[in-house]
């Protein structure tokens, strides 16, 4: 057994683990990173992110070549093979890998593929594949582990049948029904992209609407083109028991009396911090209540030297916070002096449709300033919306009493994750409502339903004024 010394050790090479390598190995230090994996880049690359975001693109083709049938008559194969819709998609993940892998070479970071287990608070054990171990000693830590999915006790997931989200892409073929348990990202996201396939899909969730973090005018949009292209919604539903029936489907049983049939089932309850085999009691570390890891600002944990970010501290669980809150991490190890981390962070949910916010939505800006006004822009009133076909499109602003100060910004339809930085940007600017009439657009865009959303909220500014 060897025992090397670094200055910094990080476990788990996902957005947050590469950052926090790349920014400490920027700093000077001698960085180890981990991944017990053999390609790097985590669950995001490999599981989520890259793989779903591939499917949502062939899905999204498939569903406009169903809309324009008058052009081409289109059909999807009986028993289509999954791995058909999810094309390209080694070759992304390879060419990504080598990505990853160069630029941690060219910053000088030793990669080590093995599993870690903490020995103490300045000792890691690690063990390669072949058995080797190796025990790590470093003055600084970081875990950015990523999570792994919550398996509720009532939901027997086999990864056959019953599937959780890091497994469902593993089918074979494409089913022809489809049970979702859960409403939040993932499910919403793969419930929509599944029914935009053909495949008969229905949400199950003890909530009265999905996505409950989000606007109200979005949510109901999107269960609005949920069901328009076939899928059910079934809110307030409490799942009671699931099981295989052993010959041609997986049966839900609901308290309310009602039991749904599918050929397969989804099971998105949630992600729990993956340190299973990390031991982190043994560094003075413990998961709390919602099982994640508890930070602070800085985001080092109740061991002063251990750092954690990503997906194992919880919430907001997106790839773009996770890639800042590495690199913070590593800064805030060393004294780095760092503004405070950007609170306006854009929320993207690639769902069919997408939907994305940055701000305030109406409902906390009404609980936190009372008297707001709203300006709305649907995109079917955009020439570009109605060029391209998109339904159930909206931009909505959120202002202050006066109409005059951006609070929020939130978008449903294709597009809305990248048209939403507009947004963002005047936030960050605190720019009044009226840049958006002040400026110039691009025609036909989409871009133009933010000049339209703010002309509403101009309207009705000057009406409220003109009472007084």
């Amino acid at each position: 057994m060897n025992n090397k010394k670094f200055d910094v050790v990080i476990v788990g090479s996902g957005p947050a683990g590469q950052k926090a390598a790349i920014q400490a190995s920027k700093l000077g230090k001698k960085v180890a990173l981990i991944e017990k994996s053999r390609e790097t880049g985590g669950s995001c690359v490999h599981r989520g992110t890259i793989p779903s975001k591939t499917l949502r693109e062939n899905a999204l083709r498939i569903k406009n070549m169903r809309m324009n049938a008058e052009i081409a008559n289109f059909q999807l194969n009986e028993d289509l093979e999954l791995s058909t819709l999810i094309n390209r998609l080694e070759d992304v993940l390879a060419a990504h890998d080598r990505y990853q892998s160069d630029q941690l070479t060219r910053n000088g970071i030793e990669l080590i593929h093995a599993r870690a287990k903490f020995l103490n608070a300045n000792e890691i054990e690690v063990t390669s594949v072949r058995g080797e171990k190796n025990v790590l000693y470093s003055e600084k830590f970081i875990i950015a582990t990523g999570s792994y999915p919550r398996h509720p006790a009532n939901i027997p997931i086999d990864h056959e049948n019953i599937f959780d989200s890091d497994s469902i892409l593993s089918m074979l073929y494409l089913p022809k029904s489809l049970t979702v348990l859960g409403s939040g990202v993932i499910a919403s996201e793969y419930a929509s992209i599944f029914q935009a396939l053909g495949v008969k899909v229905t949400i199950v969730d003890k909530y009265p609407g999905p996505l409950g973090f989000l606007d109200k005018d979005l949510t109901d949009k999107f269960v609005h083109a949920f069901e328009s292209m076939g899928g059910t919604w079934m809110g307030n539903t409490v799942v009671k028991t699931v099981r295989w029936n052993g010959f041609d489907g997986v049966e839900t049983a609901c308290e309310d009396g009602s039991i749904v049939k599918s050929d397969k089932l989804l099971c998105a309850a949630g992600r729990l911090a993956n340190v299973n085999d990390l031991h982190i009691e043994n560094a003075g570390l413990s998961l709390n209540e919602r099982g994640l890891i508890s930070v602070d600002d800085d985001l080092r944990t109740s061991v002063t030297h251990i750092y954690a970010a990503g997906d194992v501290i919880g919430p907001p669980s997106l790839a773009s916070a996770s890639m800042e809150q590495g690199r913070r991490a590593s800064c805030n190890a060393y004294d780095i002096e760092l503004g405070a981390m950007q609170k306006l962070l854009p929320a993207g949910i690639y769902s069919i449709p997408e939907l994305s916010s940055v701000g305030m939505s109406e409902r906390e800006a009404r609980e936190k300033l009372g008297n707001v006004i709203v300006g709305r822009a649907k995109f079917e009133e955009i020439a570009r919306g109605q060029i391209s076909g998109i339904q159930d499109g909206m931009l909505k602003i959120v202002c202050d009493a006066e109409g005059m100060k951006v609070l929020g910004v939130m978008i449903v339809g294709e597009g809305a994750t990248e048209l939403i930085h507009i947004g963002q940007m005047a936030l960050l600017s605190e720019a009044s409502v009226d840049i958006f009439v002040e400026s110039i657009f691009n025609f036909p865009t989409l871009a133009e339903a933010y000049r339209v959303a703010a002309l509403d909220i101009i309207e009705q500014r000057s009406k409220a004024r003109d009472s007084f």
